[in-house]
């Protein structure tokens, strides 16, 4: 590998994918972050009660919560490969598609689409993954400031 004017030699059976890249810049593994595992969590329960709507909904409200749902983990895996500035640029959009999502599920209330129980249920689990990535972002950036 050539970096800059040196050529570096790796014997790639005694570096671990880790090293590369922390090397790179690539500091997050997306598995293993939390907000990762509640957009998941979040994905999932919006995937199983859009499967209750009225099929008049399917390439409307069903189809607009799922793809902000799969938004939100989605961007979260596509900015951890990245350094930390390019990371929270996809945290931010992460964000803003749960905000979306948490429009959408209280629309879906109104329509009576699903039960109020199972709204404050899901619509808590979106606040907390809201508050969670908020408070990672505010993390990121004091790391980019120091």
């Amino acid at each position: 590998m050539k970096v800059g004017t040196e050529v570096l030699k790796i014997n790639l059976s005694t570096i671990s994918i880790q090293a590369i890249k922390n090397y790179l810049g690539m500091r997050h593994n997306f598995k293993n972050l939390k907000i990762w595992n509640l957009s998941m969590e979040i994905t999932a329960d919006i995937h199983q009660i859009c499967l209750g709507f009225p099929k008049s909904e399917l390439y409307g409200l069903t189809s607009q919560m799922n793809r902000a749902a799969v938004s939100i983990p989605s961007n979260i895996a596509e900015g951890s490969n990245r350094n930390d500035k390019h990371f929270k640029h996809y945290l931010e959009i992460s964000l803003g598609s749960s905000f979306e999502l948490q429009t959408q599920l209280l629309i879906a209330a109104q329509y009576k689409y699903i039960t109020n129980e199972k709204t404050i249920e899901i619509e808590t689990k979106i606040i907390e993954f809201q508050k969670m990535t908020t408070g990672f972002l505010m993390k990121l950036d004091s790391n980019l400031s120091s």
